[in-house]
């Protein structure tokens, strides 16, 4: 019998609005994971649990030990785009399955480090107000293929981005630091590549959870 939305509870942010969510799949969805979110959630456990985005800085980070708890009682648990992605990486040997090419880049460390996916948001609207370096990483690799920039620009472009403090990382950024540094033609064209067709990494990724959590409801 397929799962009724009760049964599935995601958490979600600045990676994909819920309104866009809801489009994919119904679920009880709530604001991004902190510490402590798991263990009132056992108290009356869903079926599923989504876990997209989540909590650093403001407050205590989703522990792997918490979602392990859900694990052992059999809710089935998956992750992507942001702190679901490290925690699935974490995880992925015991249980919780990993969605989407930011998963896969940690789970074959091609990424290490956790700033790669950190970002900040307004906390009412929860418009993210940076942009995290996965996704500009992903971007400028669409760009070469694309042939928008030359893999020199994108080597050098990166180098700029990612020694800016996360919070003020952003494509306006990226574009103001590259003055000088990249030829002219490129960063126009890019900025016209960032405007009309770059992709989002975390929202695809997002994306492609809620379509695997949606199978998996709908097998009951």
């Amino acid at each position: 019998m397929p799962l009724s939305p009760e049964q599935i509870v995601v958490f979600i942010g600045p990676s994909l609005p819920v309104d866009d969510a809801r489009r994919v799949l119904e679920a009880d969805y709530r604001p991004p994971i902190r510490r402590g979110d798991i263990d009132a959630l056992m108290k009356a456990p869903p079926r599923l649990i989504g876990v997209i985005d989540g909590k650093f800085f403001q407050s205590f980070a989703i522990s792997p030990k918490e979602l392990l708890t859900a694990l052992d009682a059999g809710v089935k648990v998956f992750g992507s785009s942001s702190m679901g992605a490290l925690r699935a990486v974490e995880l992925h040997p015991y249980g919780m399955i990993g969605v989407g090419r930011i998963f896969e880049m940690y789970h074959t460390e091609v990424l290490t480090a956790e700033d790669e996916v950190a970002l900040v948001y307004d906390a009412d609207s929860g418009r993210a107000t940076s942009v995290p370096l996965v996704n500009i990483r992903i971007a400028l690799e669409g760009a070469v293929r694309e042939q928008v920039i030359r893999a020199e620009t994108e080597r050098t472009l990166l180098r700029l981005i990612q020694a800016v403090y996360f919070p003020d990382r952003t494509y306006p950024m990226m574009l103001r630091l590259a003055e000088g540094k990249v030829p002219e033609g490129e960063r126009l064209a890019l900025a016209d590549y960032i405007k009309t067709r770059a992709p989002d990494a975390k929202r695809d990724d997002a994306l492609l959870l809620l379509r695997e959590i949606k199978r998996f409801a709908e097998a009951g």
